[in-house]
Protein backbone atom coordinates (compact mmCIF):
# COMPACT_ATOMS: atom_id res chain seq x y z
CA UNK A 1 0.00 0.00 0.00
CA UNK A 2 1.46 3.43 -0.89
CA UNK A 3 1.74 6.32 1.37
CA UNK A 4 -1.00 8.10 0.23
CA UNK A 5 -3.51 5.93 -0.08
CA UNK A 6 -2.80 4.74 3.77
CA UNK A 7 -3.11 8.63 4.63
CA UNK A 8 -6.43 8.42 2.83
CA UNK A 9 -7.21 5.43 4.93
CA UNK A 10 -6.56 7.10 7.95
CA UNK A 11 -8.27 9.91 7.63
CA UNK A 12 -11.56 8.22 6.37
CA UNK A 13 -11.16 6.08 9.72
CA UNK A 14 -10.81 9.62 11.91
CA UNK A 15 -13.76 10.98 10.11
CA UNK A 16 -15.89 7.70 10.12
CA UNK A 17 -16.20 7.82 13.91
CA UNK A 18 -17.84 11.76 13.80
CA UNK A 19 -19.85 11.47 11.29
CA UNK A 20 -21.71 7.80 12.16
CA UNK A 21 -22.24 9.25 15.62
CA UNK A 22 -23.86 12.65 13.60
CA UNK A 23 -26.18 10.28 11.19
CA UNK A 24 -27.07 7.93 14.63
CA UNK A 25 -27.76 11.72 16.08
CA UNK A 26 -29.38 12.51 13.57
CA UNK A 27 -31.87 9.80 13.14
CA UNK A 28 -33.34 10.26 16.92
CA UNK A 29 -36.01 12.62 17.80
CA UNK A 30 -34.46 15.93 18.81
CA UNK A 31 -35.65 18.26 21.87
CA UNK A 32 -34.73 21.80 21.60
CA UNK A 33 -34.88 22.61 25.55
CA UNK A 34 -34.76 26.33 25.63
CA UNK A 35 -33.82 28.02 29.08
CA UNK A 36 -33.25 31.53 30.08
CA UNK A 37 -30.99 30.91 33.24
CA UNK A 38 -27.84 28.64 33.60
CA UNK A 39 -27.65 25.17 33.20
CA UNK A 40 -25.84 24.82 36.83
CA UNK A 41 -28.22 27.39 38.42
CA UNK A 42 -31.15 25.06 36.63
CA UNK A 43 -29.84 21.16 37.27
CA UNK A 44 -32.41 20.46 40.09
CA UNK A 45 -35.30 21.63 37.25
CA UNK A 46 -33.39 19.63 34.45
CA UNK A 47 -33.21 16.25 36.65
CA UNK A 48 -36.82 16.58 36.83
CA UNK A 49 -37.26 17.09 33.34
CA UNK A 50 -35.04 14.11 32.26
CA UNK A 51 -37.17 11.87 35.14
CA UNK A 52 -40.61 12.81 33.16
CA UNK A 53 -39.06 11.89 29.69
CA UNK A 54 -37.43 8.56 31.18
CA UNK A 55 -41.12 7.68 32.99
CA UNK A 56 -42.56 7.87 29.05
CA UNK A 57 -39.55 6.06 27.85
CA UNK A 58 -37.14 8.63 26.78
CA UNK A 59 -33.21 8.20 27.03
CA UNK A 60 -30.95 10.97 26.27
CA UNK A 61 -28.27 9.61 24.15
CA UNK A 62 -30.28 6.26 24.01
CA UNK A 63 -33.52 7.04 21.81
CA UNK A 64 -33.65 10.96 21.92
CA UNK A 65 -31.38 14.02 21.96
CA UNK A 66 -31.50 17.09 23.43
CA UNK A 67 -30.38 20.60 22.12
CA UNK A 68 -29.72 23.14 25.07
CA UNK A 69 -29.90 26.59 24.45
CA UNK A 70 -29.14 28.85 27.85
CA UNK A 71 -29.79 32.21 28.23
CA UNK A 72 -27.46 32.99 30.62
CA UNK A 73 -29.72 35.17 32.53
CA UNK A 74 -29.58 37.61 29.52
CA UNK A 75 -33.21 37.66 28.49
CA UNK A 76 -32.44 39.94 25.42
CA UNK A 77 -30.95 36.63 24.03
CA UNK A 78 -34.01 34.49 24.33
CA UNK A 79 -36.04 35.05 20.73
CA UNK A 80 -32.94 34.41 19.01
CA UNK A 81 -32.17 30.93 20.84
CA UNK A 82 -35.67 30.35 20.03
CA UNK A 83 -35.38 30.96 16.08
CA UNK A 84 -32.42 29.21 16.37
CA UNK A 85 -34.03 26.08 17.87
CA UNK A 86 -36.24 26.63 14.84
CA UNK A 87 -34.10 26.46 12.01
CA UNK A 88 -32.49 23.63 13.07
CA UNK A 89 -36.05 21.79 13.11
CA UNK A 90 -35.98 20.15 16.38
CA UNK A 91 -38.88 17.69 16.43
CA UNK A 92 -40.42 19.22 19.84
CA UNK A 93 -39.34 22.61 21.93
CA UNK A 94 -39.73 22.55 25.66
CA UNK A 95 -39.61 26.08 27.08
CA UNK A 96 -39.70 27.84 30.37
CA UNK A 97 -42.17 30.79 30.26
CA UNK A 98 -40.01 32.63 32.70
CA UNK A 99 -37.70 35.45 31.24
CA UNK A 100 -40.04 35.31 28.03
CA UNK A 101 -39.49 31.45 26.89
CA UNK A 102 -42.42 30.33 25.71
CA UNK A 103 -43.32 33.35 24.31
CA UNK A 104 -40.19 33.29 21.88
CA UNK A 105 -41.08 30.01 20.75
CA UNK A 106 -44.38 30.66 19.99
CA UNK A 107 -43.18 33.70 18.05
CA UNK A 108 -40.79 31.59 15.86
CA UNK A 109 -42.97 28.67 15.21
CA UNK A 110 -46.76 27.71 14.89
CA UNK A 111 -45.94 24.58 13.80
CA UNK A 112 -43.42 23.01 16.08
CA UNK A 113 -44.77 21.46 19.11
CA UNK A 114 -44.05 23.48 22.09
CA UNK A 115 -44.16 22.37 26.38
CA UNK A 116 -44.05 25.27 28.43
CA UNK A 117 -44.13 25.43 32.12
CA UNK A 118 -45.31 28.67 34.19
CA UNK A 119 -46.46 30.27 37.34
CA UNK A 120 -48.82 32.56 35.57
CA UNK A 121 -52.15 32.42 33.93
CA UNK A 122 -51.04 30.66 30.42
CA UNK A 123 -54.22 32.19 29.17
CA UNK A 124 -53.73 35.67 30.27
CA UNK A 125 -50.20 35.08 29.05
CA UNK A 126 -51.75 34.55 25.34
CA UNK A 127 -50.02 31.35 25.59
CA UNK A 128 -52.79 28.91 24.97
CA UNK A 129 -56.86 30.02 24.00
CA UNK A 130 -58.07 27.91 27.24
CA UNK A 131 -56.81 25.37 30.05
CA UNK A 132 -58.81 22.35 28.58
CA UNK A 133 -58.29 23.05 25.25
CA UNK A 134 -55.09 24.80 24.66
CA UNK A 135 -55.29 25.09 20.98
CA UNK A 136 -52.52 25.66 18.72
CA UNK A 137 -49.01 24.06 18.88
CA UNK A 138 -48.49 24.92 22.95
CA UNK A 139 -49.37 23.31 26.15
CA UNK A 140 -47.53 22.99 29.55
CA UNK A 141 -47.73 22.89 32.86
CA UNK A 142 -48.94 25.33 35.32
CA UNK A 143 -48.15 25.43 38.97
CA UNK A 144 -48.45 27.91 41.56
CA UNK A 145 -46.04 30.70 42.80
CA UNK A 146 -47.16 34.32 42.74
CA UNK A 147 -50.32 32.99 44.57
CA UNK A 148 -48.68 31.69 47.55
CA UNK A 149 -46.97 35.10 48.89
CA UNK A 150 -49.74 35.70 51.17
CA UNK A 151 -49.47 32.34 52.83
CA UNK A 152 -45.74 32.75 52.99
CA UNK A 153 -45.89 35.99 54.75
CA UNK A 154 -48.41 34.14 57.23
CA UNK A 155 -46.18 31.33 57.88
CA UNK A 156 -43.25 33.81 58.73
CA UNK A 157 -45.45 35.38 61.19
CA UNK A 158 -45.76 32.41 62.69
CA UNK A 159 -41.73 31.59 63.02
CA UNK A 160 -40.80 35.13 64.15
CA UNK A 161 -44.07 36.89 65.98
CA UNK A 162 -42.14 39.90 66.98
CA UNK A 163 -41.37 40.92 63.85
CA UNK A 164 -43.33 43.90 62.95
CA UNK A 165 -41.43 45.13 59.97
CA UNK A 166 -40.81 43.05 57.25
CA UNK A 167 -38.76 43.31 54.02
CA UNK A 168 -40.10 42.61 50.64
CA UNK A 169 -37.77 42.13 48.17
CA UNK A 170 -39.37 42.49 44.58
CA UNK A 171 -38.14 42.73 40.63
CA UNK A 172 -39.10 45.95 39.22
CA UNK A 173 -39.13 44.53 35.83
CA UNK A 174 -41.84 41.56 36.80
CA UNK A 175 -45.18 42.09 35.10
CA UNK A 176 -48.21 42.89 37.35
CA UNK A 177 -45.59 43.89 40.40
CA UNK A 178 -48.12 46.28 41.43
CA UNK A 179 -51.23 43.94 42.12
CA UNK A 180 -48.73 41.74 44.25
CA UNK A 181 -47.46 44.35 46.56
CA UNK A 182 -51.16 45.55 46.68
CA UNK A 183 -52.25 42.15 48.20
CA UNK A 184 -49.15 41.13 49.83
CA UNK A 185 -50.01 45.12 52.14
CA UNK A 186 -53.09 44.02 52.31
CA UNK A 187 -52.22 41.09 54.43
CA UNK A 188 -49.86 42.32 56.59
CA UNK A 189 -52.19 44.97 57.83
CA UNK A 190 -54.51 41.81 58.88
CA UNK A 191 -51.13 41.13 61.31
CA UNK A 192 -50.52 44.11 62.32
CA UNK A 193 -47.43 44.21 60.51
CA UNK A 194 -45.75 46.94 58.29
CA UNK A 195 -44.08 46.28 54.90
CA UNK A 196 -41.03 48.08 53.28
CA UNK A 197 -40.71 46.87 49.25
CA UNK A 198 -37.16 46.84 48.40
CA UNK A 199 -36.11 46.47 44.52
CA UNK A 200 -33.56 44.52 42.67
CA UNK A 201 -32.86 44.30 39.10
CA UNK A 202 -29.44 42.45 39.21
CA UNK A 203 -26.29 41.52 41.32
CA UNK A 204 -25.74 44.62 42.37
CA UNK A 205 -29.36 46.14 43.14
CA UNK A 206 -29.53 42.62 45.53
CA UNK A 207 -26.49 43.23 47.20
CA UNK A 208 -27.94 47.22 48.24
CA UNK A 209 -31.14 46.15 49.00
CA UNK A 210 -29.71 44.26 51.97
CA UNK A 211 -27.45 47.43 52.66
CA UNK A 212 -30.56 49.41 52.84
CA UNK A 213 -31.60 46.96 56.09
CA UNK A 214 -29.45 49.17 58.05
CA UNK A 215 -31.52 51.77 57.89
CA UNK A 216 -35.00 49.52 57.44
CA UNK A 217 -33.85 46.92 60.18
CA UNK A 218 -36.82 44.52 59.19
CA UNK A 219 -37.39 41.62 61.78
CA UNK A 220 -37.44 39.19 58.59
CA UNK A 221 -37.90 38.87 54.96
CA UNK A 222 -40.34 37.77 52.04
CA UNK A 223 -38.16 37.24 48.83
CA UNK A 224 -40.43 37.67 45.56
CA UNK A 225 -41.16 34.83 43.74
CA UNK A 226 -38.77 35.36 40.35
CA UNK A 227 -36.86 33.34 37.91
CA UNK A 228 -33.77 36.00 38.12
CA UNK A 229 -34.23 35.95 42.18
CA UNK A 230 -34.32 31.75 41.71
CA UNK A 231 -30.85 31.52 39.63
CA UNK A 232 -29.21 34.35 42.52
CA UNK A 233 -30.79 31.83 45.63
CA UNK A 234 -26.96 31.58 46.85
CA UNK A 235 -26.75 35.58 46.45
CA UNK A 236 -29.63 36.27 48.82
CA UNK A 237 -28.91 33.15 51.26
CA UNK A 238 -25.28 34.14 51.89
CA UNK A 239 -27.06 37.80 52.35
CA UNK A 240 -29.80 36.64 54.86
CA UNK A 241 -27.49 34.75 56.86
CA UNK A 242 -24.37 37.80 56.94
CA UNK A 243 -27.26 40.47 57.77
CA UNK A 244 -28.81 37.79 60.13
CA UNK A 245 -32.53 38.16 58.64
CA UNK A 246 -35.09 35.16 58.82
CA UNK A 247 -36.02 34.81 55.35
CA UNK A 248 -38.64 32.74 53.51
CA UNK A 249 -38.59 31.66 49.85
CA UNK A 250 -40.87 30.03 47.14
CA UNK A 251 -39.03 26.74 46.53
CA UNK A 252 -36.95 24.05 48.65
CA UNK A 253 -33.95 25.10 46.53
CA UNK A 254 -33.30 27.80 48.52
CA UNK A 255 -33.20 26.12 51.77
CA UNK A 256 -30.75 23.32 50.35
CA UNK A 257 -28.77 25.92 50.23
CA UNK A 258 -29.05 27.08 53.63
CA UNK A 259 -32.07 29.19 53.61
CA UNK A 260 -34.26 29.40 56.85
CA UNK A 261 -37.65 28.56 54.96
CA UNK A 262 -39.73 28.09 51.58
CA UNK A 263 -43.56 27.50 51.00
CA UNK A 264 -44.36 27.15 47.10
CA UNK A 265 -44.72 24.55 44.27
CA UNK A 266 -42.02 22.19 43.50
CA UNK A 267 -41.09 23.37 40.47
CA UNK A 268 -39.08 19.79 40.06
CA UNK A 269 -41.90 17.85 39.82
CA UNK A 270 -43.64 20.23 37.54
CA UNK A 271 -40.23 20.18 34.77
CA UNK A 272 -41.06 16.29 35.42
CA UNK A 273 -44.61 16.63 34.55
CA UNK A 274 -43.55 18.74 31.57
CA UNK A 275 -41.38 15.66 30.27
CA UNK A 276 -43.64 13.22 30.45
CA UNK A 277 -45.83 15.67 28.23
CA UNK A 278 -42.46 15.94 25.75
CA UNK A 279 -42.44 12.32 25.76
CA UNK A 280 -46.28 12.26 24.72
CA UNK A 281 -46.15 14.13 21.59
CA UNK A 282 -42.93 11.95 20.89
CA UNK A 283 -45.27 9.51 21.16
CA UNK A 284 -48.07 11.15 18.69
CA UNK A 285 -50.13 13.21 20.75
CA UNK A 286 -51.27 16.54 19.41
CA UNK A 287 -50.73 19.60 22.04
CA UNK A 288 -54.32 21.24 21.19
CA UNK A 289 -55.28 17.89 22.58
CA UNK A 290 -53.38 17.83 25.54
CA UNK A 291 -54.75 20.30 28.40
CA UNK A 292 -52.53 22.83 30.58
CA UNK A 293 -51.88 20.70 33.42
CA UNK A 294 -51.86 22.58 37.37
CA UNK A 295 -49.35 21.26 39.12
CA UNK A 296 -50.68 20.57 42.77
CA UNK A 297 -47.33 19.36 44.59
CA UNK A 298 -47.16 22.42 47.25
CA UNK A 299 -44.12 21.84 49.38
CA UNK A 300 -42.54 23.69 52.86
CA UNK A 301 -39.25 23.04 54.17
CA UNK A 302 -37.45 24.23 57.00
CA UNK A 303 -33.80 24.31 57.82
CA UNK A 304 -33.38 23.82 61.64
CA UNK A 305 -29.56 24.46 61.44
CA UNK A 306 -30.18 27.71 60.01
CA UNK A 307 -32.92 28.40 62.84
CA UNK A 308 -30.62 27.75 65.27
CA UNK A 309 -27.66 30.35 63.37
CA UNK A 310 -30.51 32.96 63.59
CA UNK A 311 -31.78 32.06 67.48
CA UNK A 312 -34.86 31.21 66.36
CA UNK A 313 -36.91 28.44 67.65
CA UNK A 314 -39.05 26.88 65.28
CA UNK A 315 -42.53 26.25 66.68
CA UNK A 316 -44.40 22.16 67.14
CA UNK A 317 -46.52 23.65 64.75
CA UNK A 318 -44.57 24.72 61.92
CA UNK A 319 -42.32 21.20 62.13
CA UNK A 320 -45.56 19.13 61.85
CA UNK A 321 -46.61 21.30 59.17
CA UNK A 322 -43.43 20.52 57.25
CA UNK A 323 -43.29 18.05 54.03
CA UNK A 324 -39.28 18.04 54.56
CA UNK A 325 -37.13 19.44 57.63
CA UNK A 326 -33.14 19.77 57.20
CA UNK A 327 -31.19 19.46 59.97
Amino acid sequence: MDRRAFIGRIAGGVLAVPLATRAQTLSMPVIGFLGSASPAQFAPYVAGFRRGLNETGYVEGKNVAIEFRWAEGHYDRVPALAADLVRRQVTVIFASAAGGGARAAKAATSTIPIVFTTGRDPVEMGLVASLSHPGGNLTGINFFTTELREKRLELLHALVPKATVIAYVVNPSEVSLESRRRKLQETARTFGLQLRVVSAANEQEIDAAFATFGQVRPGALVVESDIFFNARREQFVALAARYKVPAIYEGREYVAAGGLMSYGASLSDAWRQAGIYVGKILNGAKPAELPVLQSTKIEMVINLKTAKALGLTVPQSLLARADEVIQ
